[in-house]
């Protein structure tokens, strides 16, 4: 071989040297890409079964919350009735019976997760309570409950109505007129 062969073979093989070291490197760039992708799509799907099963899991807790919602009232009724019965009833067995249902009645709704809101004594929390009529009492905190309120897990499914306290206006202007 004469050295212009050399110097062309040697040019030749630089030339595929630099070519499939530049395919690698494209080659390399997609794998990169690709496996980018993969972890992306990976993560995305168990982010979706995260969400799938939140979802599920709520969907257990809350599907019997219309139908507890229904119930209220009567377990409201129920705690009227039983809150007027005279001393005469009192010791009957048939208002026992009652008095058991009602007992009954609401374990059955706290096993499913209903809880009352706590609401004479504490502030007003418009996420709680809701404020229907304000009278004398500590400025901000509930101080009669109409109607009782309900959570289910922790979600307000009723809220309770309530009295909120006002400052006698007399005697905040008495205040106002010292300063």
């Amino acid at each position: 071989m004469s050295d212009e062969e050399r110097t062309t073979q040697d040019e030749t093989e630089v030339d595929d040297v630099t070519a499939l070291n530049q395919a690698l490197a494209e080659e390399k760039e997609k794998a990169e890409n690709y496996l980018a992708n993969w972890q992306r799509a990976q993560a995305d799907f168990i982010n979706y079964k995260r969400r799938i099963e939140q979802e599920r899991s709520e969907t257990v807790n809350f599907a019997n919350s219309t139908l507890i919602l229904n119930l209220l009232p009567v377990l409201d009724d129920l705690e009227r009735a039983l809150d007027s019965v005279s001393e005469k009833l009192a010791g009957l067995t048939w208002v026992d019976g009652i008095v058991l249902i009602y007992r009954k009645l609401r374990a059955i709704l706290e096993g499913h997760g209903l809880a009352e809101i706590k609401a004479v004594g504490e502030p007003f929390d418009p996420n709680l309570h809701e404020a229907v009529l304000y009278g004398e009492g500590e400025e901000g905190k509930v101080i009669e409950e109409l109607q009782k309120g309900y959570k289910l897990h922790d979600r307000v499914l009723r809220p309770t109505i309530v009295k909120v306290g006002k400052e006698k206006e007399e005697t905040a202007e008495e205040e106002r007129q010292e300063e």
